[in-house]
């Protein structure tokens, strides 16, 4: 694991005791599996995550452990939280190979999580982007009933990974059905609403579940909405920020 891992877990904004729980499992996935930096090279990461999955169905027929690490405990809760640990390393590689020689990294990538298969054009612009989306996932965690009364979170207040990338938080509804919320700054484009149902369906099949999505965004463009109309389990929502202001300055 390079050193630098800790300090970019940290830019993103996660805190100091999340950073230290998925430093640990990365190092618990290498010391079984190896070097992460090689497994995505040769481009074995897709059966790396295949290896550390494990359904609601798997622990309906009490599966063994189908991975190489030992643990105690709940297998399906254990091998997810190694596997988000893996994946989100592995989205540090990607974003870690922004110049040529990096390129394996890259295309290794391609394919495991499609959301995180082009880098950005606008670094500068890409950055700010993606700290607001953190800020909106902060917002959003501590008043997740300000979105839909009766959702809980379910995710363990970190991303959920599946094969098509990471979900921006998951959620359980009112009727206890599963909920992907998808955050996006700004106006959408149509490739939102892949993104979305790439996430629904791979947590649908591994939960053996039917599951409903919400997309939030500032603004959607038209073929958004368009396509948004054929999907009867996905939802559109938008945002408004408002500000109070307080003064500082003493009363005369």
């Amino acid at each position: 694991m390079r050193n630098e891992y800790a300090d970019w877990l940290l830019a993103q904004g996660y805190a100091a005791n999340t950073i230290v729980a998925q430093v640990h499992r990365v190092q618990r996935v290498e010391e079984y599996y190896g070097p992460l930096d090689e497994i995505v090279a040769r481009s074995e990461f897709p059966a790396l995550f295949e290896e550390l999955s494990y359904s609601t169905e798997d622990e309906r027929r009490a599966k063994p452990n189908p991975s190489r690490i030992p643990f105690d405990g709940n297998a399906r809760n254990n091998l997810a939280s190694y596997k988000n640990a893996a994946a989100r390393y592995a989205q540090f590689l990607r974003e870690s190979a922004g110049d040529a020689q990096s390129a394996p990294f890259r295309s290794a990538l391609v394919g495991t999580t499609s959301n995180l298969a082009a880098l950005p054009e606008n670094p500068v612009a890409e950055g700010q982007r993606l700290s607001l989306e953190r800020d909106m996932q902060m917002a959003l965690r501590s008043d997740i009933f300000a979105l839909e009364p009766g959702l809980v979170i379910i995710d363990d207040g970190t991303e959920r990974a599946v094969l098509s990338g990471f979900i921006d938080i998951l959620c359980r509804d009112a009727q206890a059905r599963l909920v992907v919320v998808e955050l996006k700054a700004g106006k959408t484009d149509a490739r939102v609403i892949g993104q979305t149902l790439g996430y629904m369906g791979d947590i649908g099949e591994e939960e053996s579940e039917r599951v409903r999505g919400i997309i939030v965004a500032h603004e959607f463009d038209q073929r958004t909405r368009s396509a948004a109309r054929a999907v009867s389990d996905l939802q559109l929502v938008r945002y408004k920020v408002s500000f109070t202001f307080t003064s500082d300055c003493p009363q005369p």
